[in-house]
């Protein structure tokens, strides 16, 4: 990983880790009330993420969007691709256009900074990290969840050591600052979509500082959409 993204991203944790306490599960009524209509929408929702699969191909893996993260997109030559429809404020037109219900809940959420379908191959293990920001809370809604041979949940998402399992449907809102892992131990893609959600109740200087970093992050994909294209 790029050495100035490690220090800047240490540095943020810092930073926020002084001045904002959370727990890593956070409530989803309380925290991200609009949680819910996405929740409602679920199954509109895994079909429009499908019907990006169908060409699977052409989506970008995380690390190809992002090669800071290659140490853990690429570490194991499993794939983890990563459609992207909104980027940290700036939306990715020719992929906003392809999710027409995930279109309108995002205009009617502009607390919602960011969107992503995101897609681990079989097999897939996403190493032990953390997030750089405590600025946002990642929100986390199941769409195609596999199975394992026996018909239990297969893809576990470890949080700060504790496994979550979700199934179609269920949502979880969390701090991605926590260490975090992921393992799709199943022979099925599984397919989620990810939110990144503006932090409400933040003091006003962390409010200041979260709104500089966001815009700035999204200033750098609105001059870069094809990267994100799928």
């Amino acid at each position: 990983m790029d050495s100035w993204y490690s220090l800047a991203g240490d540095g943020l944790r810092w930073l926020y880790d002084r001045r904002i306490s959370a727990p890593p599960i956070l409530n989803t009524a309380a925290k991200f009330p609009a949680g819910a209509e996405f929740v409602a929408a679920w199954e509109d929702l895994r079909d429009e993420a499908l019907a990006v699969a169908e060409r699977l191909h052409e989506v970008p893996r995380f690390h190809e969007v992002m090669k800071q993260q290659e140490e853990i997109s690429a570490n194991d030559g499993r794939d983890w691709r990563t459609f992207v429809i909104k980027a940290y404020g700036a939306n990715i037109p020719r992929n906003l256009s392809r999710c027409p219900v995930l279109a309108k809940l995002l205009a009617r959420h502009p607390e919602v900074v960011s969107a992503t379908f995101s897609y681990l191959a079989p097999g897939k293990h996403i190493p032990l990290h953390r997030g750089p920001f405590r600025g946002v809370l990642r929100f986390h809604l199941g769409l195609s969840m596999p199975r394992d041979d026996k018909g239990d949940l297969g893809a576990t998402l470890w949080i700060n050591g504790v496994p979550h399992l979700l199934a179609n449907g269920d949502c979880l809102l969390w701090d991605d600052t926590y260490p975090h892992e992921v393992l799709n131990a199943t022979n099925d893609v599984r397919v989620a979509l990810l939110l990144d959600v503006r932090r409400p109740g933040m003091p006003p200087d962390m409010k200041v500082l979260s709104s500089l970093v966001i815009s700035t992050i999204g200033t750098i994909a609105r001059f870069k959409p094809g990267v994100f294209a799928g």
